[in-house]
């Protein structure tokens, strides 16, 4: 990569696991980092440390499942900011039991399939600022276990399985609405895409999991660093499909996105949601 190449990138739950480790990378190659983020990053890190004095990485925070919360974080970046190069959507995590956002909605489809909707919505103007105007949202490929899809579900689901259930089937809802979005940006000069991460040990200790046991287990043991799953946003960002828009990537490889046909549906579901709450309550601020 060149120095033209390099330049100023959002991520989202910048401060652990996968994001951390695409935070890392990305400040080495010497990109400034747009951190949104709920809790702090390690204590004591030279490196975060030194690009924080520096302000190449600059912090702003909300709990982004917060509609109040998550506007007062973007006005802010609006603000303060000036271009975005490269947008990941990748807070997220799966949860232990069923859970209700401060809206009223299951939190996994929450977090990971509206409020990055919102996110890209708000952060257009920055974006078409930039120079790769690109838009990466994690994905999972959990989705490829589900056997139905639903999208009168994702808010209040009828029951709760760990990962097989509200997760997956919020990660499919993501990759949906991106895919159906991709034309309507790409007129634009926007490129977005959702990727999978694959399989990382991200355990936290002291945070409970929404893992079933077995596969805490085999995440301990068997699953790699999270910089594996933060090369593959990387290269989902910058390698070899950097042109392609709306693709669903697994193994840095396009993969075919089953229920295509509740895409328009679950566009139209969180489209809704950002214009009759989140920027009407704005609007009437």
């Amino acid at each position: 990569m060149t120095l033209q190449q390099r330049g100023t990138a959002l991520i989202t739950g910048a401060n652990n696991g996968i994001g951390l480790e695409l935070t890392r990378r990305l400040l080495a190659e010497g990109w400034q980092i747009i951190a949104l983020i709920r809790s702090s990053f390690p204590a004591e890190d030279p490196q975060l440390t030194e690009a924080v004095n520096q302000q190449l990485l600059r912090i702003y925070r909300a709990d982004l499942s917060d509609f109040a919360d998550l506007r007062s974080a973007l006005q802010d970046i609006k603000a303060k900011e000036q271009t975005i190069d490269l947008l990941f959507n990748n807070a997220g995590g799966s949860f232990p039991e069923l859970k209700l956002s401060p809206q009223g909605r299951e939190m996994h489809y929450e977090l990971q399939t509206v409020v990055p909707y919102i996110i890209t919505m708000e952060l257009k103007e920055l974006l078409m600022n930039g120079q790769l105007k690109t838009v990466i949202n994690t994905s999972s490929n959990a989705v490829l276990t589900l056997k139905q899809f639903n999208p009168a579900h994702l808010e209040r689901p009828a029951a709760f399985k760990k990962l097989f259930g509200p997760y997956a089937a919020s990660k499919m809802a993501l990759s949906l609405w991106t895919h159906e979005i991709a034309p309507r940006l790409a007129r634009e000069g926007i490129m977005i895409r959702s990727a999978d991460p694959g399989g990382n040990n991200t355990l936290r200790s002291g945070k409970p999991s929404g893992l079933p046991f077995y596969m805490k287990f085999i995440m301990k043991h068997f699953f790699p660093h999270p910089s594996r799953g933060a090369g593959l946003l990387y290269n989902a960002a910058l390698g070899r499909h950097s042109r392609d828009s709306g693709v669903f990537l697994i193994k840095d490889q396009i993969s075919v996105l089953k229920f295509t046909a509740h895409s328009r549906e679950v566009l139209d579901t969180v489209h809704a949601i950002y214009e009759q709450e989140y920027a009407a309550a704005r609007y009437s601020a």
